[in-house]
């Protein structure tokens, strides 16, 4: 699937968190939510990524918007990720395994951030780091595309409070 543009309906998911409560998107109706998809749980990046909402964490909160990051480990390593880093928000384990066992993760698909990514000559499925950012009515708000993590965070939270502007 293709990424979901600005003004369109984000898709609905559930998946469970790193305590294993399952989250949907309908459970945030209302409220702006901040959808980071990352690679892999516990590499430099996608840890600096997470450090980098968390620290914001409580200016998110002030401005009314939710935070959670989706990667497609299971559970176990999103609690492990949690523990090792301070990680309060709710990281979603989008692990839905195929018949050979091979990563085909449901919500990454249905929001295009997963793709053929290629290394050193070899062709593999991954996420590419996105940023979504979903309205209260629950439609795309913004989007980020292959994100770079240094001052990512703090874009992205001034990009809730101008929702949060033109809301009012």
């Amino acid at each position: 699937m293709s990424l979901i543009e600005p003004g369109r309906k984000a898709p609905a998911f559930r998946l469970k968190d790193q305590d294993g409560v399952v989250r949907a998107l309908r459970d945030y109706a209302g409220t702006p939510v901040v959808l980071f998809f990352y690679p892999k749980d516990m590499t430099s990046g996608c840890t600096q990524e997470a450090c980098a909402f968390e620290d914001l964490s409580r200016q998110f909160a002030r401005e009314g918007a939710k935070v959670l990051g989706i990667s497609i480990l299971g559970v176990k390593s999103k609690r492990k990720f949690a523990d090792r880093d301070g990680i309060t928000f709710p990281l979603l384990a989008d692990d839905r395994v195929n018949a050979d066992g091979k990563p085909d993760p449901e919500v990454a698909q249905k929001y295009g951030v997963w793709v053929e990514k290629s290394m050193y000559g070899r062709t593999y499925m991954g996420i590419v780091r996105t940023t979504y950012l979903i309205d209260a009515r629950g439609k795309v708000a913004r989007r980020w595309d292959k994100v770079k993590v240094p001052g990512h965070a703090a874009e992205v939270l001034e990009a809730v409070r101008e929702l949060n502007k033109g809301s009012a």
